[in-house]
């Protein structure tokens, strides 16, 4: 997603046009003496070539770049948090950046460069061939923050090591003592979730504990799913003794869920989330988690984009930052819990 060498220009669209560059300049700013049939034939050459009006009148040591950063859903901690990451490095780095919700407005990409945006960064957000096509043709680098989906071999992305999180996560549990250990995670065809999903696939394996087929099931990231999923899990015959759960939001509604049905956390149930967003931090009790740099990972998406703008190879198409486990006060060693409580 490299920038192209050469962008049409005014006397492009005017030799195509058969008019002089006066006239298409007069289109192109909205002048009112234009003849109509030229005006819509000018208009028409315009979008068919693509063409994209020059924003900045000064010279490229005076320019500040400035990046879109899109999102898609609402804006809940881990969105707030890569965000707070990017906005930091552009401070640093003297870069401008515009936050927006994922537009797939006809001609997106080109509006996006005629306001005089270098790059985008999309955060979790899904892009069709279509859309990166349009993305190629304009020149706008794309920077795809903790990808749903295997990215486009043109696309960059920044993520985190979600595999060994999820290992991690679960063999702290299984450190624990515990055997029943469930996987409660986000969309099924996500590549975070799959990931975090082998890595605790993987430590069950490698310990010798089965899973069973009812302990791993998924839905979204949110609250929502948590609570849904716990019930389910919980009224199993053999209900487990913990949960891994795919982030903090799913993990803070299965303590909730537990909660309800007079179980403690985390005497007669363990929970270990993902992100260590600030909800892991406000939960109760605390919320044993895996951190996710989500900070780190938005400059690393911003230093990307920035470098891909102004015409630059990067080392690699995909960025992965390490996790890491932090141990708070919702796991502990499996107790008995009375068939009553269940």
């Amino acid at each position: 997603m490299r920038p192209n060498a050469r962008r049409t220009t005014l006397a492009d669209i005017a030799q195509v046009a058969g008019v002089s560059v006066a006239t298409v300049s007069k289109v192109v700013n909205g002048r009112g003496d234009v003849a109509p049939h030229t005006r819509t034939r000018v208009q028409e050459l315009l979008h068919q070539h693509h063409y994209l009006a020059p924003v900045f009148r000064h010279t490229e040591a005076a320019e500040i770049p400035t990046i879109e950063v899109q999102f898609k859903g609402d804006l809940k901690s881990y969105v707030a948090e890569t965000l707070e990451g990017i906005i930091d490095s552009a401070a640093e780095l003297g870069a401008s950046v515009v936050i927006s919700k994922a537009s797939r407005a006809p001609h997106w990409a080109r509006d996006l460069v005629s306001a005089g945006r270098r790059a985008v960064i999309a955060v979790t957000s899904v892009y069709s061939t279509a859309h990166l096509n349009e993305l190629a043709r304009c020149g706008l680098p794309l920077v795809v923050l903790d990808p749903l989906h295997l990215p486009d071999s043109r696309v960059n992305s920044v993520g985190a090591t979600n595999f060994t999180g999820g290992l991690t996560a679960t063999q702290h549990l299984l450190s624990l003592g515990h055997r029943r250990v469930a996987y409660l995670g986000g969309p099924a065809m996500a590549v975070c979730n799959q990931a975090r999903a082998h890595g605790y696939r993987a430590a069950m394996e490698a310990e010798g504990v089965r899973v069973p087929d009812d302990y791993v099931r998924c839905g979204d990231f949110t609250y929502e799913t948590g609570l849904l999923g716990a019930t389910a899990l919980l009224s199993l015959q053999e209900a487990p003794t913990a949960v891994f759960a795919g982030n903090d939001e799913i993990a803070v509604g299965v303590i909730e869920t537990a909660r309800a049905r007079g179980l403690r956390i985390p005497e007669d149930l363990s929970v270990v989330g993902f992100d260590d967003t600030s909800l892991a931090r406000m939960a109760s009790p605390p919320l044993t988690t895996v951190r996710q740099p989500l900070r780190e990972m938005g400059g690393a998406a911003l230093r990307t984009a920035l470098r891909l703008s102004n015409g630059e190879k990067v080392g690699s198409h995909h960025i992965e930052l390490a996790t890491e486990l932090v141990v708070r006060a919702s796991t502990a060693p499996p107790g008995e819990r009375s068939s009553s409580s269940r």
